[in-house]
């Protein structure tokens, strides 16, 4: 069935949803798990697996599709504690684990540390969960594959307690099927296929909640692609972290949030109305915005008399207190072109590095994107700051991925905290783009 037209109140191109990710500065089974003395073994296998598609009403999509997955729901653990990973590939293709958003772990980074497995391989290695917040497991393979991928939410909770009454992941994704109702993997031509998103492998999610009710919901883009905006219709949603670190709490722009490939949002949101108000929630995805849910307020009675104040900033990570600018290490790395980038399949670690930076020091990159269209960047190792137009400051959040306009140069700054050799990736926001790696180094 056609997706319903853009409403006026969510009406975006693909320029505005680029645009919009730097808008919010300008608003102030598997696994089994044994714990032990602060270590958690994780047996984590990529492995074929099947989805349920069924769009609403007539059009492709049947009962399952085929998909590769890590399998399971979401990982969930505590900071401070130190996952002895076990990573299986069951699939046909070299694959190895690659985890969002958790710095410092030089020991675990595929490529530049650990060799894609070949198809019956099994590997092990540490995670030490020295942040909270909300991460994300993929499978990287060297070639595309035959399926697409699913992502799995790794959430890290602190040690001090966070004052909501739910706690929830929204894992959206986005699918591209044949007339056949098989799904066409990422970085390969999606031609005559149809478009559907899904949220926790739903084409429609939803939430019902007591009133007055605080919800802690945690987007992800799990698009292998396309720069997504999620907006909770007539709600106030308050921005408490984004890509796994706590940010100055500030109200998104008219109830949405505008996520790059990859990417994490944590908002709070409280369930205010009565009895049976609904909300709905919107994707957009730059050309249209369609329902993909709901959040309703259920019969339970009022969990409190009125909804909690605003929310005092979520507890932080020890990120840095400063940068400095000045004495920093600066660099200049061109996106949208392939040049001195490699496929994963074509990677090799005695590949000369994008740069190197010494431990303590403090790096600016300069990305310029040279391509036809926007490119996302993901630098792994360590979150930065998105820096001002003149260098003097930088927005009040940090960041792991970024997303840029072709034509556009942004600047990035974080400090080279942990030594090792850690990828930089980008990829364009178009399906049939691949996937490109290089690295870096602390010395």
């Amino acid at each position: 069935m056609a997706s319903p037209p853009a409403t006026p109140e969510f009406s975006l191109t693909r320029r505005d949803l680029i645009a919009a990710l730097g808008a919010a500065a300008l608003c102030p089974t598997l696994p089994a798990t044994v714990s032990a003395q602060g270590r958690t073994a994780v047996a984590l296998q990529a492995k074929p697996d099947r989805i349920s598609l069924r769009p609403d009403g007539p059009g492709p999509g049947g009962p399952e599709t085929p998909v590769w997955s890590l399998g399971g729901s979401d990982l969930r653990f505590k900071r401070g504690e130190v996952l002895d990973v076990t990573f299986g590939n069951d699939l046909p293709v070299a694959a190895a684990l690659d985890c969002r958003g958790l710095d410092g772990i030089a020991a675990a980074e595929p490529l530049a540390s650990r060799a894609l497995l070949v198809a019956g391989g099994k590997d092990s290695f540490q995670l030490p969960l020295r942040h909270a917040g909300t991460f994300l497991c993929e499978p990287l393979f060297a070639d595309g594959g035959t399926a697409p991928a699913r992502p799995r939410p790794l959430i890290v909770t602190g040690t001090s307690p966070v004052a909501v009454d739910r706690d929830e992941v929204l894992l959206i994704e986005e699918w591209r099927l044949r007339p056949d109702g098989s799904a066409i993997p990422a970085g390969n031509d999606p031609k005559d296929s149809t478009q559907i998103h899904t949220i926790n492998g739903k084409t429609s999610y939803d939430i019902s909640a007591p009133a007055n009710a605080r919800l802690r919901l945690r987007f992800i883009n799990g698009s292998q692609r396309s720069v997504l905006a999620v907006k909770l219709e007539n709600l106030d949603v308050r921005v408490m972290a984004i890509d796994g670190q706590p940010a100055e709490p500030f109200p998104a722009r008219n109830g949405a949030l505008v996520l790059a490939p990859g990417s994490r949002t944590d908002v709070f949101v409280d369930a205010a109305g009565p009895t049976g108000t609904s909300f709905a929630i919107l994707l957009h995805d730059g050309k249209q915005a369609r329902p993909v849910g709901k959040l309703a307020i259920s019969n339970d009675p009022p969990v409190r008399p009125a909804p909690f104040p605003p929310a005092p900033p979520l507890p932080g990570n020890d990120m840095p207190a400063q940068l400095d600018l000045k004495s920093a290490a600066r660099f200049e790395l061109t996106l949208g072109t392939p040049t001195e980038w490699f496929r994963p399949a074509d990677f090799k670690p005695s590949a000369a590095p994008a740069f190197q930076a010494k431990a303590g020091r403090s790096v600016v990159l300069a990305l310029t994107n040279r391509g036809a269209i926007a490119s996302v960047f993901h630098l792994h190792g360590h979150h930065f700051r998105l820096l001002d137009r003149l260098d003097d400051g930088w927005k009040p959040f940090w960041l792991d991925t970024l997303a840029i306009e072709p034509g556009q140069t942004q600047r990035i700054a974080f400090l080279a905290e942990y030594p090792g050799r850690y990828l930089i990736e980008q990829v364009a926001t178009d399906w049939a783009a691949p996937r490109l790696v290089r690295w870096y180094s602390v010395q």
